[in-house]
């Protein structure tokens, strides 16, 4: 018995590269558009947040709170985007997850209004279907990516993201003043963009991501597989009237359900601790700035050069990752993010150039992990699941972002930034024992298998 394949290698039926470029071309043109406008909404948020919740609760303690409901709802709403899409296609999906974050921008607008904690805490968490939504939206530009172009492609729908990511921060300033103007607490501002972004986001989708990528995909490979199929091949009968066939005379290894388990457990991990670390000191670190005399707008700065480096290096870790392989690529995240971490503990928190070099740090090594983590599962997993499983491993990176944020706050009051930030880094190197565990295995089960 020949040796069986590396999970981490595992093809899926994906659809032939006789896709017409075209079509491709045209789903990513409309994804592109679809994400600078949610980039706007994404960041707005997430730049004042913390701040937001700080000033109504009062206590720095509970400033984690937001993000940890942010990612809390996006883990809710990454189960829902999937399903949907599983179901009714990727524009059925997007739609409804980014329809559901402008919900959530405006009940944040009229609960900063009426001063209401309870239906704060709520609409952050409705709020962050629209960053679910946003993440969601790279499997649907791989579709109908050929199989050696999918970090490329999911690459290309991130870093569209960028635009609107770098200015929703930089932005904060003039929503508050628009907001105050309009007798809504300024802080709240952001929101009324990020609404309005989501909002438009939506409409986008549902109006020009025709025809559905995703179904578009199945259908073409249900073809391919049609028309690959071998006719029958009659033989001389052994006896009168006989009809025997024979089969053809071998077929192609399928991988086994273990060896498609085993790589997107590998690919999950790479992505939840990705997630997790990003969250965690990227929450605390306007709180930390606030503490140190700078200003919001001081703050929207260095969080604009972090989310812009999230999503502008994305093409670069598309290339490397179709060039050098995922798992590659990976190290690289955790090196990077281990990078960030002792960049932010250590810098003299009076130096915003410094804490924007740590952040973009941070922003890189997520933009990594990402990448590499989304091509693997992507080309790990069949068509006939492959919407539902994304959604579900997208479930499990937003509940460890939901832990880094809500715990990032506790470990600062606790202790400090510098903590937070070189644990986090820390963490991130737990990606290389997971990554060997998997590289050794399936020697293992070769050597096991030899006839």
């Amino acid at each position: 018995m020949g040796a069986r394949p590396d999970p981490t290698a595992v093809d899926d039926a994906a659809p032939p590269t006789t896709v017409p470029d075209a079509q491709q071309r045209r789903t990513v043109l409309v994804l592109v558009l679809a994400q600078v406008l949610s980039g706007a909404g994404l960041a707005a948020g997430i730049t004042v947040g913390a701040l937001l919740a700080a000033d109504m609760l009062g206590a720095t303690s509970f400033a984690g709170l937001p993000a940890a409901l942010f990612t809390a709802g996006s883990a809710a709403a990454a189960l829902l985007v999937g399903r949907f899409s599983q179901r009714w296609g990727r524009r059925t999906g997007l739609t409804f997850g980014y329809l559901t974050g402008a919900v959530g921008a405006a009940g944040v607008v009229v609960a900063a209004v009426l001063d209401d904690v309870v239906l704060l805490f709520i609409s952050f968490a409705v709020y962050g279907a629209g960053t679910a939504t946003n993440l969601q939206a790279r499997y649907a530009g791989a579709d109908l990516a050929a199989p050696e172009r999918r970090g490329r492609a999911v690459s290309t729908v991130l870093v569209a993201t960028t635009v609107g990511a770098v200015a929703g921060p930089n932005l904060v300033g003039v929503m508050g003043d628009l907001a105050a103007g309009w007798g809504i607490p300024p802080l709240a501002g952001p929101f009324l963009l990020g609404g309005v972004a989501y909002a438009a986001a939506g409409v986008v989708l549902w109006v020009l991501l025709r025809p559905d990528p995703l179904l578009l995909a199945r259908e073409r490979a249900q073809r391919a597989a049609v028309a690959a199929r071998p006719a029958p091949h009659p033989v001389a009968p052994s006896e009168p009237g006989s009809t025997a066939t024979v089969a053809p005379a071998s077929t192609p290894v399928e991988p086994t359900d273990r060896q498609v388990r085993r790589t997107v457990l590998l690919a999950g991990t790479i992505m939840v601790l990705t997630q997790g670390v990003m969250v965690a000191i990227m929450t605390m670190t306007p709180i930390h700035m606030q503490h140190h005399g700078h200003a919001v707008a001081t703050a929207g700065f260095v969080i604009a050069v972090h989310v812009g480096m999230m999503y502008l290096p994305s093409p670069l870790s598309g290339w490397l990752t179709d060039r050098f392989g995922p798992i590659r690529v990976a190290v690289a995240a955790a090196a990077t993010l281990l990078a960030a971490g002792l960049v932010s503990a250590f810098v003299p928190p009076s130096s915003v150039a410094g804490l924007a070099v740590g952040l973009g740090l941070l922003g890189l090594g997520w933009s990594l992990g990402l990448v590499s983590g989304t091509a693997l599962l992507t080309t790990s997993v069949p068509l006939a699941t492959r919407a539902r499983t994304q959604g579900s491993v997208d479930l499990a990176v937003a509940l460890a972002g939901a832990a880094g944020g809500l715990g990032s706050g506790f470990v600062v009051a606790g202790s400090s930034f510098a903590a937070l930030s070189l644990g986090g880094g820390l963490l991130a190197l737990l990606v290389l024992p997971v990554i060997a565990f998997a590289g050794r295995a399936p020697h293992r089960t070769s050597r096991s298998g030899a006839a």
